[in-house]
């Protein structure tokens, strides 16, 4: 399918309510307002369009760069084109879709480092989940995340309102990681007390993460695989 082609699609199957949805979430700008079923479907029928890909995301729609996180393939990305797509990022619903993708390239562990300390509330969104990623994967020592820990415990009341919301998501992929980092995490979790994120107009919600940590090693256990590196 061509860029156009796609375009038109989109377009056609947008509704006032989902924008209207969207709206509530923090996005702005251009869209249409696809559901993201729909864009499941667009997803299997395009597969992979790396090309296709960079073209959705230049149009700016927030439609077409969902769409483009879903079709891009992670292998073909360069670091500059990861520079320029983060620093466009207009609203956190896509930079989570966008962070699952960088997540899947080989920079990023190199993004984390910078981006985690961006100004840009929307970018050091994307390094915080970046961490969590990183954390619910095999190829890094728990030793890697400890610092991690450090930093959000020392930062989190500090940081903007999506980073806090990011760095509580990492704080539990780290705690569920492993024995060790539970209890690193819980310690942390306990003194950090309770964070307080604004989600706006919406039902969402940021977890209280010594439950969450816990439920995630419990359920680990029970498999006897216990943490994503089988411990």
């Amino acid at each position: 399918m061509t860029k156009n082609e796609v375009i038109k699609l989109l377009e056609s199957e947008g509704t006032a309510q989902n924008r209207k949805t969207y709206g509530r979430h923090g996005v702005r700008g251009t869209m249409f307002g696809v559901s993201f079923a729909n864009l499941e479907k667009l997803r299997r029928t395009i597969k992979t369009d790396h090309a296709l890909a960079q073209g959705l995301w230049e149009t700016g729609n927030h439609d077409a760069r969902v769409l483009a996180t879903m079709v891009a393939d992670p292998a073909a990305f360069d670091d500059r084109t990861l520079e320029a797509w983060v620093k466009s990022l207009d609203n956190p619903v896509i930079a989570d879709l966008f962070s699952r993708t960088v997540a899947r390239t080989r920079f990023a562990k190199a993004k984390v480092t910078k981006w985690t300390k961006a100004e840009s509330e929307l970018v050091g969104q994307v390094g915080l989940n970046l961490v969590g990623a990183l954390a619910m994967g095999e190829a890094l020592e728990d030793a890697y995340f400890e610092p991690m820990l450090e930093t959000i415990e020392r930062d989190v009341h500090a940081s903007e309102n999506r980073v806090r919301n990011a760095m509580i998501a990492a704080l539990i992929a780290i705690g569920a990681r492993s024995a060790s980092l539970e209890k690193r995490a819980v310690a942390a979790a306990k003194r950090i007390g309770t964070v307080h994120v604004d989600h706006g107009e919406t039902n969402c919600k940021t977890p209280d993460p010594i439950p969450y940590i816990r439920k995630m090693r419990a359920r680990a256990r029970a498999r006897k695989t216990p943490g994503p590196r089988g411990r």
